[in-house]
């Protein structure tokens, strides 16, 4: 995506500032939206179509904030349980800085606009896409089926978001729900290397197991 600069930017930076819990996107009245921006209204018209176009510059916007952090991240982990917590840490903490950003990417997932609906999930496809491309490229669980690490890497992504808000607006459970997601992941791929075991093999590593409980 291309660097955003001047008066789109300032629309963008604007809506973020305005998105509360009670307010989304395509609520935003556009002569509220320049006056934050410090912008003349017909300057929203000379950028963007309408809301929906405008919208998605926003999602846009913030998938390429937080995804570029994210991949950096994983590029450098030499397991896939550091892959993990170091991709929940930064995910977490991004959205805890970042509030509104978080609100709109909850709630234009269910959002009345369709447009903005399947930008989001195309968005989060290719957040998923990207995880288990670094997962595969990196070798962090190379027993594992390439198509099975991009089914969790899905899952991951729309856990991660679900849990968002609780991590926003429960402080006391801040450290709880990154423990919970970080062992939601490892047991995906846990659960996952374990179906290509052989029954002999699951019995010896139940009775290993039994004999060393760690």
């Amino acid at each position: 995506m291309s660097v955003l600069t001047g008066g789109k930017l300032k629309l963008i930076q604007a809506a973020l500032r305005l998105i509360t819990q009670s307010r989304s996107l395509t609520s935003l009245g556009l002569r509220e939206l320049a006056r934050e921006a410090g912008l003349n209204p017909n300057t929203f018209y000379r950028h963007f179509k309408n809301l929906d176009e405008f919208g998605l510059q926003v999602l846009g916007y913030i998938a390429e904030d937080m995804k570029s952090g994210v991949r950096e991240l994983r590029q450098m982990a030499e397991s896939s349980e550091q892959a993990s917590r170091d991709t929940v840490t930064f995910v977490y903490h991004y959205f805890l800085a970042n509030p509104a950003a978080t609100t709109v990417a909850v709630r234009e997932l269910h959002g009345p606009s369709p447009l903005l609906r399947r930008a989001l999930e195309a968005q989060l496809d290719a957040s998923a896409r990207e995880m288990a491309e670094d997962i595969i490229e990196r070798q962090l669980v190379s027993a594992v089926a390439p198509e099975t690490i991009h089914e969790i890497s899905r899952m991951t992504i729309r856990y991660i978001l679900f849990r968002a808000m609780d991590y926003i607006e429960k402080p006391g459970q801040r450290e709880t729900i990154q423990q919970e997601t970080e062992r939601f992941i490892n047991r995906q791929f846990r659960g996952a290397l374990l179906e290509h075991l052989s029954q002999s093999e699951l019995e010896e590593i139940g009775r290993t197991s039994a004999v060393d409980p760690r």
